[in-house]
């Protein structure tokens, strides 16, 4: 341990003098460039000034006019110019605002010795220039010169002190961000929910802290790591927690700044990110989105850009192979599309370990919600669990929104804490979108609207082998007009053939429901058709539920048509397959539409009571909802009365004010 904290002290020395930006005082001294520079812009604007002071010019025949007159006080000849300046006489017949300096173009040939007979009899003083053509060609070129090193240097300026936006000769730097160690606080205590992942990863950096203990009995630690998960799932977070918990630097970039529009720049860059990365080993290099650059190549003959991809991808292969056994430098990527990346990547020797960073489960969201509730203040009935439970397939990041939308809305309430109510009122707003409350619903689309949600209600209730029931509500959010939330009891990974059937019940009750009650049908069911839909061709196409076609899969792999050079849109089966693919989504589906109908026809009474109390109260929730199933009555305030109740406390509290 005492080598590897030694090797770390000097890797942090060579990673301050390396000239990264902000690094260490032997980052480029700007001192000296800074003096120069402003040497530079002076001697520029002496010789300018030299060259483009205020000079009149007059034509021969006006200067001899000014001549015989007297106004000429000393001229200077040279070999095509006369420079002279006009005496106080002279001076008192300009207009305002010229020169006492002038210049006239003559030809010293022709005029010569007239021009001196002249200037003798008017006596005036005169002298022939003296030109020095080397000095003058001298200047010349020190003045072109300053022009264009002024011109470099604001140019490469930034490229040469390392940072980012420079511009010709910055397109084959890498463009990552670099986190010191000293920056990285993010630990494996700001990581849950992805236990399994977190051990996975936990020889790295045992490997990044002591190589040694590895090196004694002949293992290699794997050269690349890929993290494979949906977005948000944390596998960016993951790998800054990697670093942390190492106590090493962090490369990050994305797969998408390696490409720009010149050929080659993406190749470049791969080589000096990972040069960079192993002068300051031990380090992580974290490359997001590789599969901008990592998909799969093919056959094609397509240049351009294609190409382009491709030079990176293979400039990023050749680097990983150029690792020696003691190069502590461990390369990870994320991506969510691992099935679209090149062989190539995922062989052992490169990325030969994947990590999967999935969705979290009940367990895994009720420790993210509880990391994430750490920051914020929750009241004594806040539930995490219940929160938990009501938020399925939600990523980490959705739960990280849900928190902070639930503190917004609560200190916008001018409350204490946050309250059960904001946290669930933040997981329909971060889900389905916010409430529409102040929308002028008409009461005729109101009560289809409420039909319909009842229809699903009712269905939700009553069958044992769907969700249990959360709440139903007829407020607008997002595109919806009326929502019914299920609250399940544990995660699903596997989805049985009657656990479809009756999501496909609840999904046509709202349909069937406005048939019944409101002689009329609308366009609400849309979404409920089209889940519907893709449920029975999951179960048909994908999950071998129908008795006619038998345990085959129909559904397309992308990986198998691009092997067998399928075109999109080409099917792999028949067209008969097809026509008998059609007829059993069919089948499946009116066969859970007709169970649906005949459910909702045996409680009519039921669900026309859930419509109605919706019609005055708006939202109800589980425990309400079977109240009514029951018979019994509900008993609390519509939604009149809390209007009513908040108008009459909004208008004591402005008479207090006045009377105050």
């Amino acid at each position: 341990m005492a080598d590897s904290k030694n090797k770390n002290r000097g890797s942090k020395k060579r990673f301050e003098n390396k000239g990264f930006p902000g690094k260490g005082p032997a980052s480029y001294q700007k001192g000296p460039l800074n003096i120069l520079l402003i040497g530079i812009v002076i001697l520029t604007i002496l010789i300018v000034y030299r060259q483009f002071k205020s000079v009149d010019s007059l034509r021969y025949d006006e200067f001899v006019t000014h001549l015989e007159a007297g106004h000429i006080e000393e001229v200077v000849l040279g070999e095509t110019k006369i420079r002279g300046i006009f005496n106080d006489k002279g001076i008192e017949t300009l207009e305002k605002g010229r020169s006492k300096t002038f210049e006239v173009d003559y030809k010293i040939e022709v005029v010569r010795d007239q021009l001196v007979k002249q200037l003798e009899e008017s006596a005036v003083k005169y002298s022939f220039e003296v030109v020095n053509i080397w000095l003058w060609n001298v200047l010349n070129m020190l003045f072109l010169l300053v022009i264009v090193g002024i011109f470099l240097y604001f140019m490469f300026a930034r490229n040469i002190r390392g940072g980012a936006g420079g511009m010709l000769m910055s397109f084959g730097r890498s463009k990552h961000r670099l986190h010191d160690k000293d920056r990285v606080k993010i630990t494996f205590e700001d990581v849950a929910g992805i236990e399994e992942a977190k051990d996975e990863v936990g020889e790295i950096i045992e490997f990044l802290r002591n190589p040694k203990k590895f090196q004694r009995l002949g293992g290699r630690i794997p050269r690349g790591v890929l993290l494979v998960g949906p977005p948000g799932c944390g596998k960016t977070l993951l790998a800054k927690a990697i670093a942390g918990e190492a106590d090493v630097p962090f490369f990050s970039i994305s797969g998408s700044d390696f490409v720009e529009m010149f050929v080659g720049v993406g190749a470049s860059r791969v080589r000096d990110l990972f040069k960079q990365a192993k002068d300051n080993s031990p380090c992580i290099i974290f490359l997001d989105e590789i599969d901008a650059v990592g998909r799969r190549r093919s056959a094609s003959f397509v240049g351009g850009g294609h190409d382009e991809r491709e030079q990176t991808l293979n400039a990023i292969l050749v680097e990983m192979d150029g690792f020696d056994t003691d190069d502590q430098v461990i390369v990870m990527a994320a991506t969510n599309r691992s099935d679209i990346l090149d062989t190539a990547l995922t062989r052992p020797g490169r990325f030969d370990r994947q990590v999967v960073v999935p969705l979290p489960d009940l367990k895994g969201r009720l420790e993210i919600l509880g990391v994430h509730a750490r920051k914020v203040k929750l009241g004594p009935g806040a539930e995490l669990e219940r929160l938990a439970r009501g938020t399925p397939m939600f990523s980490g990041a959705d739960l990280a929104a849900i928190i902070n939308e639930a503190a917004l809305a609560a200190t916008m309430a001018n409350k204490d804490f946050i309250e059960m109510d904001d946290l669930e009122e933040a997981r329909d707003k971060v889900r389905w979108g916010r409430a529409k409350k102040s929308r002028v619903i008409d009461q005729k689309e109101k009560e289809i609207t409420a039909f319909h949600e009842a229809g699903h209600t009712l269905v939700q209730s009553m069958l044992k082998e769907a969700d249990p029931l959360h709440k139903v509500s007829i407020i607008p959010r997002g595109p919806m007009g009326g929502a019914t939330f299920a609250l399940p009891e544990k995660d699903r990974t596997l989805f049985t053939k009657k656990y479809c059937m009756a999501l496909m019940q609840v999904c046509f009750g709202g349909r069937i429901s406005e048939e019944m009650f409101c002689d009329d049908i609308s366009s609400g069911a849309q979404s409920d058709i089209q889940q519907a839909t893709r449920i029975a061709k999951q179960m048909v196409l994908t999950w071998g539920m129908s008795e006619r076609l038998g345990v085959i899969s129909y559904d397309q792999d992308s990986a198998l048509a691009e092997a067998y050079y399928v075109m999109p849109g080409q099917k792999e089966y028949s067209e008969k397959t097809a026509e008998t693919i059609d007829i059993e989504v069919k089948r499946i589906t009116d066969e859970a539409y007709h169970k649906a109908r005949e459910l909702i026809e045996a409680n009519k009474e039921k669900l026309e009571q859930i419509a109605k109390a919706l019609l005055k109260y708006e939202t109800l929730d589980a425990e309400e909802v079977n109240t009514i199933i029951q018979g019994g009555i509900l008993d609390k305030p519509t939604v009149s009365d809390l209007l009513a109740a908040e108008h009459a406390k909004n208008k004591e509290k402005q008479e207090k004010e006045k009377t105050q």
